[in-house]
């Protein structure tokens, strides 16, 4: 006896409506996946090695480095980058594996409301971090 499995990527409607979305999905995940390998890589590499370990890393270190736009600009990068790729990759999978329409449409809502959430709020809170506000020990 066999078990006979349907493909994960049976087109479920006409290649024709779909437009280049595919495509440019596709392309993003390479192009943001380089930049991540970069942007993290030389944030480990700068944390880790050049700025004395994580051991460093406080509410003052914190508020030291997002008073740098170059800083906010590139941990909004990471953000952005990692949260859209992710986000690109499971909305693949939720495509790929969730059989009922119903089902793939309530994922993909909740993937996309969580989406726009983390990146509100990260958002948000890098450009309104307030260095002064007084801390407790």
């Amino acid at each position: 006896m066999t078990l006979a499995l349907d493909k994960p990527r049976a087109p479920r409607r006409p290649a024709a409506r779909r437009g280049n979305f595919e495509l440019v999905s596709w392309v993003f995940m390479r192009v943001s996946g380089l930049a991540l390998i970069v942007l993290v890589l030389g944030h480990l590499f700068i944390m880790n090695i050049l700025d004395g370990g994580v051991h460093r890393i406080n509410f003052a270190f914190v508020a030291g480095r997002w008073s740098s736009p170059f800083w906010q600009v590139w941990d909004l990068l990471m953000l952005w980058l990692a949260e859209l790729h992710g986000a690109n990759g499971l909305r693949t999978v939720i495509n790929d594996y969730a059989r009922k329409d119903g089902t793939r449409f309530w994922l993909k809502i909740m993937l996309y409301v969580s989406v726009v959430l983390i990146l509100f709020l990260g958002t948000y809170v890098i450009f309104t971090f307030d260095a002064t506000i007084p801390t407790t020990h």
